[in-house]
């Protein structure tokens, strides 16, 4: 979508304390790289000038940032067209830019908020002019002017731990706290950079609260029966209402100015506190559009004729007044409006999984409490013997011997993803363990290049190899550091296994005794530590081994549950290896790639399925569908999670006829455009494209075809 720029090892960092955003300038042009060291993406400014930044106190912005500095510049010319808020200097919003824009302002003081991969801010004194066309945006001052530029990274760490023992009565008290990490009790903690990561939770002896956790009182309390169930499904709702969490008789919502709204319906306990959290959240979207964000948004045009409720006036009623009226309101009036969510969690009802509850709630998920035990089930390997007899090419194993394994199938929901939290291997849903999530709060930051180790430990596996070699050496504005292996004996392997990289492609033969190397079989389980962060573990039966690189320190990886096809494998591998590189998830990656092969439900995850390795431009990782539609197309746009877009962001398609937001949303938006606009859409950037039900990408298609 934009020029490729490499950057030097200039970094410049405050009090030499160690940043989570960092400021580096540009090797061939004037101008920065903004990087988040934590999450690995990166933004870049370009200037009339080159840019010499020197370090100044974060604080001189309106809202909050981890780093700044400041440059002197006429202008300022960003890559992507990204939504800019122009405030003044009282913080009231003058403007929103977007495409096709044309701004100006007079001499004064001003904020401008960049919405981009990284949360970006320029304080300037002088006049201002924001102008954008299709693919950029511009910033220009009236003369040279020191522009403050501020950053902050969308990390957001749990701030304390509390201790709990097993007793559900001091659970819930636990869960309590958990609303003291949101940053406003307004309608706009809906936005995902409002909603901070809820403190972590342990078992013990007794109920400790560190000092300084204090949860806002917002007149809201929930009464549950004193058990794990109701406490765990009620826990990403209690969060977001702030609501204290209390044992009661039944299950119900209770305000202090004498709301109640009853949690035990017909429909049962668990979809009940489903829709009132999917209600309050979505008509907080809505409200908040009269707050600091007034945008033009999708969902409010959709909804506003057929509710009866004053979003101005609603907007500066306390919490609980507001969840009165929304939920004064029938489900079915929103139902249909709802962004998909991104996230079912399946948790078993177990003391332990207590510690996963931060976790859960910090994704906003929906929470189920599985019925059904594990049990040894033999469907996946009849599957994988099916595609085999399809096509008797070889498969990835390294013997016939079976894996002992006890399988999970999750009840079907309507959320754009699905995990698990309990024993069992689950079908259909990423298996979250509690390593997995602590590996990822230890991720140190990283300067530089993203790490990619691609591992071949047999010859005949060598155009998988060779194809992912060439996709993730393809964006010279986002460079990779690949190193490639072949034919590596077990010492070689533990050292690889073990160094730090953000991903692992391994490709090649795993078996019940472990990695299939040179000189034998290397277990991960006798690995001490793994320096991974991501894996793909593209070999037959490769479960277990990916739980070992888990335990050992990993985040989140894509394994087998069966034997896998060379053919399948191949294909599987070069999709996911593109879609990690553009930006999509673990999670995210694996359910598009599924959808193209005959083996992808031969594939899951293991940990954190949010994890992803990083994104340079504006926009979310996104897969359009395409079809004829008279003289003109049909396009459907479908938007997927990463670090910068999640439950509550605004998004917007790049067309010239679309000027309203959107709620990121796994559920596609179809739109109708001519060829001309098409094409102008698809060279912004090489995404996913659906044709018939098979995958393209957009710069391997030609439009003319169709």
């Amino acid at each position: 979508m934009s020029r490729s720029e490499r950057s030097n090892d200039s970094t410049f960092e405050a009090d030499g304390e160690s940043l989570e955003v960092s400021f580096t300038t540009l090797d061939d042009e004037s101008g920065l790289i903004v990087t988040d060291l934590i999450e690995r993406n990166q933004f870049r400014l370009f200037t009339d000038r080159p840019a010499s930044p020197t370090p100044v106190d974060p604080d001189g912005h309106r809202f909050p940032v981890d780093a700044a500095v400041a440059v002197d510049a006429e202008a300022i010319e960003l890559p992507t067209v990204v939504s800019v808020c122009v405030r003044d200097d009282a913080g009231e919003m003058l403007a929103e830019t977007e495409h096709f824009a044309h701004e100006e302002f007079p001499p004064g003081s001003y904020s401008l908020e960049l919405c981009g991969p990284i949360k970006i801010y320029l304080r300037v004194e002088g006049a201002v002019t924001v102008a954008s066309d299709l693919t950029r945006t511009r910033v220009e001052f009236d003369g040279e002017r020191a522009v403050r530029v501020g950053a902050r990274s969308h990390h957001e760490g749990p701030a304390a731990t509390l201790t709990t023992t097993d007793d559900p009565v001091d659970v819930m008290a636990a869960v309590s706290e958990f609303p003291s990490a949101l940053k406003t009790v307004s309608p706009e903690r809906s936005y995902p950079t409002l909603r901070g990561h809820p403190p972590l939770v342990e078992l013990g002896d007794r109920l400790e609260v560190p000092e300084g956790v204090v949860s806002p009182d917002t007149g809201v309390r929930l009464e549950l029966p004193p058990e794990y169930r109701s406490i765990y499904v009620a826990a990403p709702l209690a969060y977001y209402l702030a609501a204290d969490v209390v044992p009661g008789d039944r299950p119900r919502l209770v305000t202090d100015v004498g709301f109640e709204h009853d949690l035990n319906t017909v429909r049962g306990f668990e979809t009940e506190v489903e829709r009132v959290l999917k209600q309050t959240f979505f008509l907080d979207c809505v409200t908040r559009t009269e707050g600091y964000y007034s945008v033009d948004l999708h969902e409010r045009t959709a909804v506003e004729t057929d509710l009866d409720l004053d979003f101005g006036w609603l907007y500066d009623q306390s919490l609980a007044t507001q969840l009165e009226e929304y939920l004064s309101i029938p489900f079915g009036a929103v139902e249909d409006a709802l962004p998909e969510w991104r996230l079912t969690s399946h948790v078993a009802p177990t003391p332990e999984n207590v510690e996963l509850l931060p976790f859960v709630t910090n994704d906003l998920a929906v929470v189920r409490t599985p019925q059904d035990q594990p049990e040894p089930s033999s469907a996946v390997q009849t599957t994988a013997a099916d595609e085999f007899f399809r096509d008797p090419t070889f498969t990835r194993s390294a013997s016939t011997d079976g894996t002992a394994r006890s399988y999970v199938q999750p009840e079907t929901t309507d959320s754009l993803e699905q995990s698990w939290v309990g024993e069992g291997a689950p079908i259909g849903a990423s298996k979250a363990t509690t390593d997995a999530f602590y590996n990822r709060l230890d991720r140190s930051p990283a300067d530089g290049d993203i790490g990619i180790t691609v591992v071949c430990n047999d010859p005949r596996m060598a155009d998988e190899r060779d194809v992912v070699d060439e996709v993730y050496g393809s964006r010279e504005k986002l460079p990779f550091d690949v190193r490639v292996h072949h034919d590596l004996r077990r010492s070689e392997l533990r050292e690889v296994l073990s160094a730090e990289s953000d991903l692992l492609h391994y490709i090649g033969h795993i078996d019940a005794a472990g990695f299939e190397c040179a000189d034998g079989r290397l277990d991960a389980t006798t690995l001490e530590t793994a320096g991974l962060d991501a894996f793909l573990l593209n070999a037959c039966q490769s479960y277990e081994q990916g739980s070992a690189l888990i335990d050992a320190g990993a985040i989140a990886g894509i394994v087998t549950l069966s034997d896998v096809i060379n053919s399948g494998a191949i294909r599987m591998g070069r999709m996911l290896a593109r879609l990690f590189n553009r930006g999509f998830t673990v999670g995210s990656a694996l359910d598009v790639a599924r959808s193209d092969s005959i083996i992808g439900d031969q594939y899951t995850i293991i940990g954190d399925s949010s994890l992803s390795l990083a994104r340079t431009d504006g926009s979310p990782p996104n897969v359009c569908s395409l079809r004829r539609c008279g003289d003109g197309y049909e396009l459907e746009w479908e938007t997927y999670p990463s670090t910068s877009y999640g439950m509550g962001s605004l998004v917007m398609p790049w067309l010239n006829d679309v000027d309203e937001y959107h709620l990121w949303s796994g559920t596609s938006k179809t739109f109708e455009v001519d060829r001309t606009e098409l094409e102008q859409f698809l060279s912004l950037e090489a995404v996913p494209v659906k044709i018939d039900g098979s995958l393209v990408w957009s710069d391997e298609l030609d439009v003319s075809d169709l």
